[in-house]
């Protein structure tokens, strides 16, 4: 295991600020750490957690998989198949089994997604056009 970076180390980041970029809650980058998740590349003389450009990339990562509705165990067992390939190590038969899986549940609820997005997109067109209508006085009851 490396040595944690100096808080000086101007490529490191507190919580906060990668909160704030990644779009995530400081309990939920927290929660993430603690399960083994997403564990931040430092920490301050302090404790506080430190993050690289790469912890901060991986942390969108696993934001990215959430939609997907991927559970923590699975998206721990995902990133560990990744940062193996991305090391250049092979997977044997049963892991590569699981990868193509992973692959076949994102592309599955993609699709649902697409789905939902379509309904969601069409109401917004409706309320729209209502909203037009009201704006010039279309579709109210009669004035007295």
């Amino acid at each position: 295991m490396s040595r944690p970076r100096a808080v000086t180390d101007p490529g490191l980041r507190q919580i906060g600020e990668v909160a704030e970029l990644v779009g995530l809650s400081l309990r939920t980058i927290r929660h993430w750490d603690e399960v083994g998740l997403v564990v931040p590349s430092g920490r301050s003389a302090g404790g506080f957690r430190l993050y690289t450009d790469a912890d901060v990339e991986r942390l969108a990562l696993v934001k990215s998989f959430k939609p997907l509705e991927f559970t923590l165990a699975e998206m721990r067992d995902l990133l560990e198949l990744r940062d193996r390939l991305a090391a250049g190590e092979r997977l044997d038969e049963q892991e590569a089994g699981r990868l193509v899986l992973y692959a076949e549940a994102a592309a599955f609820r993609c699709q649902r997604l697409r789905g939902q997005l379509q309904e969601v997109e069409s109401l917004a067109r409706v309320l729209a056009r209502q909203a037009e209508n009201a704006r010039r006085g279309e579709g109210r009851g009669p004035r007295p």
